[in-house]
């Protein structure tokens, strides 16, 4: 879209332009000092989004010629007019301390759904999200034994959660586009029945049929693509600001605590029942659980609604190209979006091979027998790593929320500077747990501890950031192409990665205990280098942070439109009206 400014140097010709349609006199009231001065916010196009027209600010008659004579770019130090709602420097209701947030009483008229039972939807939301990952890590929490039953190395072991991924993240485009558009609550209890009874069936896959291990892990990721790329957006359609950031915080502490109870889960239920099979089978029949909670509880609220003036039009969905085409457009998204892949790099990795590392680095300081074919891997790693995780989840979560909402108050690109911080500071101590494990076990979990806990952190402030960025029409297809993009650089291939740099170390050194610790040790180093990259993309997350917040804002009250190509068109008045002529018509 062509974009026209003011500048002294340009020059633009009125009485002798080439087109008759420009020669129009000035409508009544126009004088040449108004050409001087900056358009109203009806007429002017920002970042690329021009106003919707016939937004006219209150007070304001709609049938009078406010349009500006021509539409000017957006500026740097531009921003809305005082008024808008919803906006710094809007009034609102003065009994309201923040009037971007509709209180209790509007909310529920809103949605139709009381508070209570939106914070139900949430708590239901909250335990599928639980199981989600509860089920994505039990195959870690017994990865020893596994290979033992199919006889199988590092680079295989990784494969299995290559293989998940990777299914997972083609298909969430497809459950992101059916998210935006259909019942999202049928959607959902369609997945996870579907991955329930996939999981359930790979317990029973022979110790020769490794491919078919891989398979069914392939359609698990079928059925989580369908939750996780659209349970984000129902808490987003019940909540707005504050609300929604402490709600988002609750459902995304299931992740870390999933994944630390699919660790627990697996070594003790193996232990229990002295069969690593029956690992598998304990999340199905939760999975039936969640099911049910899925179909009697959960409401589907009316998208975007809470965000909306109580006058300004629904947003309806526009195609599939032009959502990709925004979103490629916000580079908010974008960056966060590469900061976020970051994080998943680093914690797919940790979460295959943290416990198979720990139990080397016993065997390797004599605490623990090796693992050796036939037997059924002794090691309690599993069960602390998974404890850690937990605890560290809850603590990084809501540490992270907490230190955004206050800096928020004074800084309003704090969401992406919290999240750069906790990247960056993980790094050192990650890399400071993989060289002392030689030396300590102790001193290992401690760096692990704090470095997971400063990893943690960005969980629910990636998710705030997505849904404040974009508006909500499009919010599942930015899940489901953030889910794309953080597993395809992310987790997806960072197991497999880390295994093969593993297994190729191995083949250069003589076999030995010790050389299967050092080739993982020197490995898994790469999350280190990979998580100082992820807080560079936060730090430029924080450069667009504000701007593309404001525009999303004004989008979702109808204060924006998205452009088109009429908008290579500019406003002039011709007889009393405000007409639309190419830029061409006027610029010499």
């Amino acid at each position: 879209m062509t974009e026209l400014g003011f500048h002294p140097s340009r020059a633009l010709c009125f009485g002798a332009s080439p087109h008759p349609s420009v020669r129009a006199p000035p409508s009544p009231g126009f004088s040449p000092s108004s050409f001087l001065q900056p358009p109203p916010l009806a007429g002017r196009i920002v970042g690329g989004i021009g106003v919707r027209a016939g937004a006219a600010p209150p007070g304001t008659m709609s049938g009078s010629d406010t349009a500006p004579f021509l539409s000017q770019a957006d500026d740097t130090g531009d921003g809305p007019v005082p008024g808008t709602p919803g906006l710094p420097g809007y009034v609102g209701n003065p009994k309201s301390e923040n009037p971007e947030v509709p209180d209790r009483e509007r909310l529920q008229r809103i949605t139709g759904l009381s508070a209570s039972r939106s914070a139900l939807i949430v708590a239901v939301l909250c335990y599928i999200n639980l199981l989600n990952y509860m089920d994505r890590f039990t195959v870690a929490g017994v990865l020893p034994d596994i290979e033992q039953f199919f006889n199988i190395g590092d680079s295989s072991s990784g494969l299995i959660q290559t293989v998940f991924i990777s299914s997972y993240m083609v298909l969430a485009p497809v459950f992101g586009y059916l998210g935006d558009r259909y019942n999202r609550k049928y959607l959902m209890c369609g997945g996870i029945a579907f991955w329930s009874l996939v999981t359930l069936g790979s317990s029973f896959i022979p110790r020769e049929r490794f491919w078919l291990l891989l398979l069914t892990r392939g359609l698990v990721g079928v059925g989580e693509a369908s939750y996780s790329t659209i349970a984000p957006t129902l808490i987003a359609d019940l909540f707005v600001a504050d609300q929604r950031s402490r709600m988002l915080s609750v459902f995304y502490f299931a992740i870390p605590v999933g994944s630390g109870l699919g660790y627990i889960a697996g070594s003790k239920v193996k232990d229990m029942a002295g069969d690593w099979h029956w690992a598998l089978r304990v999340t199905p029949g939760l999975g039936v659980v969640a099911v049910l909670l899925l179909f009697l509880v959960v409401r589907e609220p009316p998208r975007g609604a809470v965000e909306r003036l109580s006058d300004s039009p629904p947003l309806n969905p526009t195609s599939w190209w032009a959502d990709l085409r925004a979103l490629a457009r916000n580079p908010s998204f974008i960056l966060s979006s590469l900061g976020f892949t970051a994080v998943a790099f680093v914690t797919g990795s940790l979460a295959l091979w943290a416990p198979a590392f720990l139990l080397r680095s016993r065997v390797v300081l004599g605490e623990t027998p090796p693992c050796l074919p036939g037997d059924s891997c002794s090691s309690s790693d599993s069960l602390i790593f998974g404890l850690i995780t937990c605890l560290t989840g809850v603590l990084g979560v809501g540490l992270g929320v907490e230190f955004s909402r206050r800096l928020r108050r004074s800084n309003p690109r704090a969401d992406p500077l919290v999240c750069a911080a906790g990247l960056l500071g993980s790094a050192p101590f990650l890399f400071l747990s993989l060289t002392c494990a030689r030396g300590s076990i102790v001193a290992t979990y401690i760096f692990i501890f704090i470095g997971e806990t400063l990893l943690s952190m960005n969980w629910a402030i990636v998710a705030d950031i997505l849904l404040y960025v974009v508006i909500p029409t499009r919010r599942s297809t930015a899940e489901a192409f953030q889910i794309v993009l953080s597993h395809l650089l992310g987790d997806a291939g960072s197991p497999y990665l880390i295994g093969l740099i593993s297994d190729r170390l191995r083949r250069t050194w003589p076999p030995s205990f010790l050389s299967e610790f050092r080739a993982l040790q020197f490995s898994l180093m790469l999350c280190a280098f990979v998580g100082a990259l992820g807080g560079a993309a936060f730090l430029g997350t924080a450069i667009f942070i504000e701007g593309d917040r404001r525009r999303a804002q004004l989008h979702v009250q109808g204060l924006l439109r998205e452009a088109g190509p009429e908008d290579d068109r500019i406003v002039v008045p011709q007889r009393g009206r405000s007409t639309r002529v190419p830029v061409s018509s006027v610029l010499i």
